[in-house]
């Protein structure tokens, strides 16, 4: 691979500033929606005793997970040695910092009484996972910031190898705490289950791969860099096999639930009574955001088209989206066995009752807000830094190969 030169953008066009506003838009609704809900309370929200996590949440994990994720493709370099991967490493850091922010961002707003974030920070209970995750979220960012140092500062280039298997090592973790969230919430049949750890790790990679898929194509598109069809089809297979082991591991899920007789209620719900849960579980989750990206990424034909590969890192985004909503709304929606093998007869705390829940603007509006600020950060901080090479063609980035171009 020829020696790369990295550099920031311009930043000087209207169609920059225009992006720069639309995405500080984006930020202000957030910021204006987390003060709605705190002026008024969570009454105003979808949001209930029995289903405490709402859209919010859907927002921040799935960002929190992406960015697990977004550092894929810098791990693929210095842990597995593709020196093709290498001028990519320094974006990939940078989504997986301002992904990270920006899903942090939306969890803290959404507490109510952000202040609060102060006392989880010196009081600690190292019996919850949440205290556990404290630790693991800013440890994520202090670890990719030194790695980004590392490889943004020629003298410090030697350590970036060593700096960036610790930060594979540490996404790795992440990932598995944030599953382990939900998998430790034994009360819940939607969860309680080690399934989920795995199944978040897998699902970070897909989701990392899809948004990074987008950045890169938009970056080097609206900045009339040369991207070249080495890279971008290689990360798109990889996209492919991601999705794949995703539904697989959806499906081990399910697979595992219908195998215990206590859990065939909750299947039931999920799959088909669920209402709106079980179509986006089908539609959303299952169809468009695993089995078409999967046609589409894998067509000898359409796989090629840059615009298809886009189409379907925004699907499999979408059914990212999907994926947190039938597992956190929906896991709460169905209701918890108080005393197991006895029907409650009578009780004012909705014993048995399915709850229901729909999304309200101010959550949306908040969730989307955190996808601005994560968005505004990386526009900003590659028009600061140089975290862009200047041309990603085939013949800088692979000077032997030789093969089909990428149709536009």
């Amino acid at each position: 691979m020829k020696k790369v030169q990295f550099l920031e953008i311009e930043g000087r066009s209207l169609g920059y500033y225009a992006l720069l506003g639309v995405l500080g838009l984006l930020v202000a609704v957030g910021l204006g929606a987390a003060h709605y809900m705190e002026h008024h309370g969570h009454v105003v929200t979808g949001m209930s005793n029995q289903v405490v996590w709402g859209i919010p949440h859907v927002f921040a994990v799935f960002l929190i997970v992406a960015a697990s994720g977004a550092l894929n493709v810098a791990s693929i370099a210095s842990v597995f040695g593709k020196t093709a991967y290498k001028p990519l490493a320094p974006l990939s850091g940078l989504l997986a910092i301002a992904f990270l922010i920006g899903g942090l961002a939306v969890l803290v707003l959404d507490l109510g009484r952000p202040d609060r974030l102060i006392v989880a920070m010196t009081h600690y209970n190292f019996k919850s996972i949440f205290a556990w995750n404290i630790f693991l979220y800013t440890g994520f960012a202090a670890i990719v910031a030194g790695y980004l140092w590392m490889m943004l500062d020629r003298r410090m280039s030697g350590y970036s190898t060593p700096v960036g298997y610790v930060a594979f090592i540490w996404r790795l973790i992440l990932t598995t705490g944030t599953g382990s969230i939900f998998g430790f919430l034994v009360a819940r049949d939607a969860y309680d289950t080690a399934l989920l750890a795995p199944l978040f790790v897998v699902l970070s990679l897909a989701y990392g791969m899809a948004v990074f898929l987008l950045v890169l194509m938009a970056s080097y598109r609206w900045t009339e860099r040369p991207l070249g069809d080495v890279l971008l089809l290689r990360m798109k297979n990889l996209l492919g096999i991601f999705v794949a082991a995703g539904l697989y591991f959806v499906a081990v899920y399910h697979l595992t639930n219908l195998y215990f007789t206590e859990r065939h209620g909750f299947e039931r719900y999920i799959l088909l009574d669920g209402g709106s849960f079980a179509q986006v579980f089908w539609l959303g989750q299952v169809l468009l955001g695993g089995i078409v990206p999967l046609v589409l990424l894998f067509h000898p034909t359409l796989g090629r088209s840059r615009t298809v590969i886009g189409v379907a890192s925004a699907l499999v985004i979408l059914g990212g989206l999907a994926q947190m909503y039938v597992t956190i709304p929906g896991g709460q929606a169905y209701p918890l066995e108080v005393v197991p093998g006895k029907e409650v007869v009578g009780s004012t705390f909705f014993d048995g009752v399915v709850a229901s829940y729909s999304p309200s603007l101010p959550e949306v509006a908040l969730g989307v807000g955190g996808i601005g600020l994560a968005l505004l950060l990386v526009a900003v901080a590659v028009k600061v830094l140089r975290f862009l090479p200047l041309t990603l063609d085939d013949a800088s980035v692979d000077p032997h190969h030789r093969g089909a171009a990428a149709s536009a």
